[in-house]
């Protein structure tokens, strides 16, 4: 509302300004109108007075008998005069209310002489002035109401500012609270949990384990014998356990043992090989998680057991039960992406992949890059059918291939096979590492299910798909569960 009426008082003096100013510049314009109508009238009166003249009769053909009548009747006139005169002033000299009067009547006279001097007949100088006015008063209203407006917004503020929040106290209160806060991060506690109570150790089971180093061959031999009391995962009261081995800090090489299904008690009797020079085993911290294996998702880390190479005796065969403690979350390694098209002809019973490219793969090399190339496995039921390769491209993470591979594959069997992708680093000395792995067909799931379908709802025609890399173990577990 304040706002409102503040935008209504700046008009109305707006409007005043402007009537105003229009008046001042209109002013001239009808003074020099009003001045041209007087002078025609003046000069048509002047016109009138001489044309009248020419009528009447001359002084000089005036009888000598009207003369004499009339100097006769002269000195009378004066008398009289005389005598009227000396009685007004005899009247007029009385109290001092006579010479009011004849001031009044002066300044009337003098008034009415100086508005006949002006060129404007009486009606326009009324108007004139009757606006004149009305633009004045105007002015003063709009001032006495700005000025009434601003002592009204002062007791209003005054009024707010009793009740008013103070915003540096409010700043004050954010910044102490915010110590408080920092303080309880530091000490661990907060308001709803000060003293938390220590909570009892889940039991999530024990695994029975072997270490032993070979010094001829510079190889840590890792045995995974058995575990026991694992809890159940499963709805059915059981769990599918595996077991996944490998090194820190680099994770470089994961080693898994086979799923067994439905199982608390699972027995492994399995060896991993790590090649280590013992001068670099001191660094490393061995890890062995168990799994719960599950078809249609993530798979579950039920505990781990985090084993410092640089405590454990490899002059003898060390071999122990520890329990399971709970396994931090592994973050998913960032492998890289693959792209490539799928393309089926059911009457010449071929099937097309095409590698496009790949992006983003992980760094592999010491240098910050890697050696990738692609490994095209056909297989059905577990067996590699047919093996094809592509090009190996130096020193990149982003390597673009655009090579077309064909497998013959009929109509019938179409449905049964799988085509697994694998991308991997090429190393002149040692083995070849998998960056990573992918496969489509039978008892795919997700993105590589959908592309499998796409190609088989559309023959003839490539359809080409993105799909990120999964480790090599993962896809293998799957591979080797699902026959």
């Amino acid at each position: 509302m304040c706002i409102v009426f503040s935008v209504r008082l700046s008009g109305a003096w707006f409007f005043c300004c402007q009537g105003f100013w229009v008046f001042v510049m209109m002013t001239p314009v009808f003074v020099f109108q009003w001045t041209s109508i007087w002078k025609r009238k003046t000069e048509k009166n002047c016109s009138d007075s001489r044309t009248s003249t020419a009528w009447l009769p001359s002084i000089a053909t005036m009888n000598e008998s009207r003369r004499e009548a009339l100097a006769a009747a002269a000195p009378s006139l004066t008398t009289a005069s005389s005598s009227t005169a000396g009685s007004n002033t005899t009247s007029m000299a009385g109290p001092g209310t006579g010479e009011k009067d004849e001031a009044f009547s002066k300044l009337k006279n003098k008034f009415m002489n100086e508005l006949n001097k002006i060129p404007l007949p009486s009606w326009a100088i009324v108007s004139i002035a009757f606006v004149a006015i009305i633009l004045a008063l105007a002015c003063c209203f709009c001032v006495c109401k700005k000025w009434i407006f601003k002592k009204k917004n002062k007791k209003k503020g005054k009024d707010k500012g009793k009740n008013a929040i103070n915003m540096k106290d409010v700043m004050d209160g954010t910044k102490t609270e915010a110590l408080k806060d920092e303080e309880d991060a530091e000490t661990g506690l907060t308001e709803t949990q000060k003293d938390p109570e220590p909570k009892e150790d889940e039991k999530l089971g024990k695994l029975q384990y072997s270490l032993d180093y070979n010094f001829t061959e510079n190889t840590l031999i890792v045995g995974i014998i058995q575990a026991a009391e694992l809890p159940a995962m499963d709805m059915g009261g059981t769990s599918d356990p595996y077991v996944k081995v490998y090194l820190l800090p680099d994770k470089k090489k994961k080693f898994e043992t086979k799923v067994h299904r439905k199982t608390l008690n699972p027995v492994f009797n399995e060896q991993f090989t790590f090649k280590v020079p013992y001068v670099e085993l001191g660094g490393k911290t061995l890890v062995m998680t168990v799994y719960d294996f599950d078809r249609f998702s993530k798979h579950d880390a039920i505990g781990d057991i985090k084993v410092p190479m640089n405590k454990v005796d490899f002059s003898r065969v060390t071999e122990e039960w520890r329990d399971l403690q709970s396994a931090e979350k592994e973050e998913q390694e960032k492998l890289g992406d693959i792209c490539f098209s799928l393309r089926y002809v059911p009457t010449a019973g071929k099937l097309t992949v095409v590698i496009l490219e790949a992006k983003n793969l992980k760094k592999m090399d010491v240098g910050g890059l890697s050696d990738p190339y692609v490994k095209i496995h056909l297989m059905q039921n577990g067996k590699r059918l047919k093996k094809k390769k592509t090009t190996i491209k130096k020193n990149t993470l982003n390597p673009y291939y655009n090579e077309s591979f064909s497998f013959e594959v009929p109509f019938e069997q179409i449905q049964k096979v799988q085509v697994v992708i694998t991308v991997l680093d090429y190393d002149k000395i040692g083995k070849n590492d998998a960056i990573g792995k992918v496969f489509v067909g039978l008892n795919s799931t997700g993105t590589e299910l959908r592309h499998w379908s796409d190609m088989l709802a559309n023959p003839r025609r490539p359809i080409a798909q993105w799909h990120v890399l999964k480790p090599e173990e993962e896809v293998d577990a799957q591979l080797a569960t699902k026959k």
